[in-house]
């Protein structure tokens, strides 16, 4: 059986691009140097303990093994899959080249570097399995998931349905940190499945739990603005906050950005969302017009915090149960 191995793209899926144009993954923990020089995983340990002292004795073991993995296990023709949470797309490459340690080749901050053949096409994460969303979810930067490869390579085919797993891939290292990243994601796929009305009626929700009155613009043309929030039930009190919600996986523009700023309420703070994330030109224009961008994960971050103050009725687009884990 291929052995598969998920590598998380820096925090933020970041290196993405670079990784394409490069043809590599990388992963960082610069601090701990070339890990060709440490003669076994212990020492590789040993050292972490040292320069990670301020980090807990489980981090510090984790970020060790996972270092020692992408060193010495990760073999050539190896499969990599990294995910986008812009795009909610997988991308699957093959290994060509086993380690090396290069600062130079991507970031120095992440400096273990593999070479790997991507694949073009990417794979949805609507198309995958709930078996293989959840596997796919864990927070550790490098992971196997070898149990999911005969869905992902069928799925890269255009094989739409999922092949069995008996195995949920590798659990070593998962701790509560990496349930609630998990739940995170799950989180995620519930808001994936809004349409763009429900999705407004979810914002709005939001605001609602954080103590303003909303009115919802009806469906069609609404000139730019699809929520105004304010704090009086009569609209005057200031901040009058109007909202733009697009629910989408492509990235949303400096142009749309400027749409919002020049709609009425004219002076009204402005909040754009968007669940396919924000280009660069977006993020400048709301940078220099103090616009705030909110995207796909910190709609799950508000969620999380507010969604017990939510109407009840904004809680039943995305039913959830609060439950607690030992820390």
């Amino acid at each position: 059986m291929s052995r598969w191995w998920m590598v998380r793209a820096g925090d933020n899926n970041e290196l993405i691009p670079k990784w394409q144009t490069q043809q590599v993954a990388s992963i960082g923990w610069a601090e701990l140097g070339d890990p060709k020089q440490f003669s076994s995983r212990d020492k590789l340990i040993e050292k972490a303990h040292s320069v990670y002292a301020e980090e807990k004795p489980g981090t510090r073991l984790s970020w060790a093994g996972q270092v020692w993995r992408f060193y010495r296990e990760i073999k050539v023709n190896d499969r990599v899959i990294t995910y986008s949470k812009e795009t909610r797309e997988y991308i699957i490459g093959i290994v060509t080249k086993v380690h090396q340690y290069r600062p130079d080749v991507i970031d120095p901050y992440y400096p273990n570097v593999i070479s790997v053949s991507w694949e073009s096409k990417k794979i949805s994460r609507d198309l995958l399995s709930q078996g293989a969303k959840n596997s796919l979810g864990g927070i550790l930067t490098v992971f196997r998931v070898d149990g999911w490869g005969h869905e992902l390579i069928g799925l890269l085919g255009g094989t739409s349905s999922p092949q069995p797993s008996d195995s949920n891939g590798e659990v070593e290292g998962i701790n509560y940190q990496d349930f609630i990243e998990k739940a995170k994601t799950m989180i995620e796929d519930l808001i994936d499945r809004l349409d763009p009305w429900q999705m407004q009626d979810l914002v709005a929700g939001l605001l609602q739990a954080m103590g303003y009155q909303v009115t919802v613009s009806p469906r069609g043309p609404d000139g730019g603005v699809d929520i105004l929030a304010h704090r009086d039930a009569f609209g005057f009190e200031k901040p009058i906050i109007k909202v733009q919600v697009k629910h989408r996986h492509s990235a949303s523009g400096g142009p749309e950005v400027q749409q919002l700023l020049g709609a009425n309420p004219q002076g009204a703070s402005c909040l754009f969302v968007s669940t396919g994330g924000f280009t660069a030109a977006a993020k400048s224009s709301a940078q220099h017009n103090g616009v705030k961008l909110l995207d796909l994960s910190g709609i799950v971050d508000l969620i999380n915090e507010w969604f017990d103050k939510m109407p009840v009725d904004k809680q039943a687009l995305i039913p959830l149960k609060r439950i607690y884990v030992p820390v």
